[in-house]
């Protein structure tokens, strides 16, 4: 359904009334993965006409989401280009001129009923004769000399589009929703400009794809019901339609729209969570769109180079944020570990700083319940010298990556998002005090009959024996073999030990962790709890 003897050109065209969230991400994705495919032109267009909310805060939000992305354009802000500019506000002149041409033509012409005359008709239509049908085209009729005078002497006015009084169904091709055909009796004469001089969207839009020669149109379903009045404007113009393509809308698991009570929903969102571009580009292709029906994993590169309009399915997507995560750590595992280091910049800092508050001795925490956030640390974002504290941290990672390279392999294999990192790794920059889960002390710790302060003794003895070496192998090894001695079972030897260093039962590897760690803060670790929770 594709003509490939016209080259591709398609566009991203947000409203800068707000951040980029996932149902425009997708779009802008769609578009750009079939111009890379078909080897045609991205074009980024900023529809910035509402005064109001139209900032520039908001577009420069949307252009750095589209870069982390990875979602080049060809043409459009930053960029450039030979149908620029890529700005509705400062394309004014472009309508007026289409304008022109269809008032020239006899297809648009001036109406002068104001906002209470027409209020009052819909107000009686609907009340008398069953229902509004749209603008009664009083002023259609009017003489063009008496329009022209009343234009002149500043009566306030707008202009509507003249639809054919003998036009047939409107029809236009979808690629996913096929034929579409729409009764023209019911499409009134829609404005185009406004009594302020303004252009109303539909109009806007049509000339815009019109001068910027777009070939495919793919945008979400809600702009559906827009496409027929469009199509009339593209008709009366004289210009070709292009082909369109109606996205499913994308839907929360509870079967309702996405919004913001189902979790992250703008692109910066899911990047402060610690996802990989790679992998929402990914993850969000798949929404509505598939290769195979079976092939989950899709780099952005290989997108490029597979997708095609014709996969995109009618059917409403449900995004899985258990599959965002799943899809997440995949690409977090592909990474080298000092790709991985550099991306998790941030989060790294975070763990050394928490890390580095927590007071020597033992602290206790209460275990979270599930699903509710952890326990709030004692130092934290907008606290006194958290800055300083952090922007310090940076810099030692950045003075000494390989240093940080060596946490790589402790949770890589557990790591979902990168905002995962604090939580998982600050044990490692306690020093020489511990927070300790207290729910692991109870089923750990302080369990009948475990013989947790035997454990303890005997592995403090083994990590404090300089014969053994300070490396995770030979520490697990003497350990084990002390365990055998003493006739406890591994579990039994080795879990109060994870809860005593690493303060809870579930940690990345215990012996590769504490090799990284000084031989000093564990002992006093140990000694800490024994004394303060076992007595010993």
């Amino acid at each position: 359904m594709t003509d490939t003897a016209t080259p591709v050109r398609v566009r991203f065209a947000p409203s800068p009334t707000g951040k980029l969230h996932v149902g425009g991400a997708r779009t802008a994705i769609y578009n750009w993965a079939f111009a890379r495919a078909m080897g045609g032109t991205f074009v980024l267009r900023i529809e910035d006409t509402d005064p109001e909310r139209s900032t520039q805060e908001n577009t420069d939000i949307i252009l750095r989401a589209m870069e982390w992305l990875g979602l080049d354009w060809d043409e459009g802000p930053g960029v450039g280009g030979a149908c620029g500019p890529y700005f509705q506000t400062q394309r004014t002149d472009t309508y007026e001129a289409a304008l022109q041409r269809l008032i020239e033509a006899d297809a648009a012409y001036p109406c002068f009923c104001t906002k209470e005359e027409l209020d009052e008709k819909r107000r009686r239509a609907e009340a008398e004769e069953g229902g509004y049908a749209g603008y009664d085209r009083t002023c259609r009729g009017i003489d063009p000399a008496e329009a022209r005078a009343r234009i002149e002497a500043g009566e306030p006015h707008v202009w509507r589009l003249k639809v054919p009084e003998d036009h047939g169904p409107v029809e236009f091709e979808d690629v996913v929703y096929g034929h579409m055909t729409f009764p023209a009796d019911v499409m009134d004469d829609m404005i185009l400009k406004r009594t302020d001089g303004t252009f109303t969207y539909n109009f806007a839009v049509v000339c815009d794809d019109i001068n910027m020669a777009m070939t495919h149109v793919i945008r979400g379903d809600d702009h559906l019901s827009n496409t027929p009045r469009q199509v009339l404007i593209y008709e009366a113009l004289g210009a070709t339609v292009p082909l369109f393509a109606h996205l499913p809308m994308i839907l929360g698991p509870d079967g309702h729209k996405l919004s913001k009570r189902h979790g992250a929903t703008s692109v910066e969102q899911f990047r402060d969570e610690g996802y990989r571009p790679e992998a929402l580009v990914n993850f969000l292709a798949l929404l509505g769109w598939s290769l195979d029906g079976e092939t989950t994993v899709i780099p952005p590169e290989e997108l490029c180079r597979v997708f095609s309009l014709d996969r995109i399915s009618k059917k409403h997507a449900v995004f899985d944020q258990t599959k965002l995560d799943w899809m997440n750590g995949v690409y977090l595992r592909e990474m080298t570990p000092a790709a991985w280091v550099e991306a998790a910049r941030p989060w790294l800092a975070e763990a050394v700083v928490t890390g580095a508050s927590v007071d020597d001795g033992v602290t206790m925490v209460p275990a979270p319940e599930p699903g509710a956030e952890p326990a709030p640390r004692d130092f934290g974002p907008g606290d006194e010298g958290w800055d300083e504290a952090l922007a310090a941290a940076l810099a030692d990672i950045d003075a000494d990556p390989a240093a940080y390279e060596r946490l790589y392999p402790l949770v890589i294999e557990r790591l979902a998002r990168l905002d995962e990192i604090p939580a998982k790794l600050e044990f490692l920059f306690w020093g020489a005090g511990v927070r300790l889960d207290e729910k692991s002390v109870k089923k750990v710790l302080l369990k009948e009959g475990a013989r947790a302060d035997e454990a303890l003794a005997a592995c403090r003895a083994v990590l404090a024996d300089e014969s053994v070496p300070w490396e995770a192998a030979a520490m697990e090894a003497a350990c084990r073999a002390r365990g055998e001695e003493l006739d406890m079972k591994v579990k039994n030897l080795l879990q109060p030990l994870r809860v005593a260093v690493c303060g809870n039962m579930v940690s990345p590897p215990l012996f590769e962790s504490i090799e990284l760690m000084d031989p000093d803060d564990v002992l006093a670790r140990i000694d800490a709890v024994a004394a303060e929770v076992l007595g010993a």
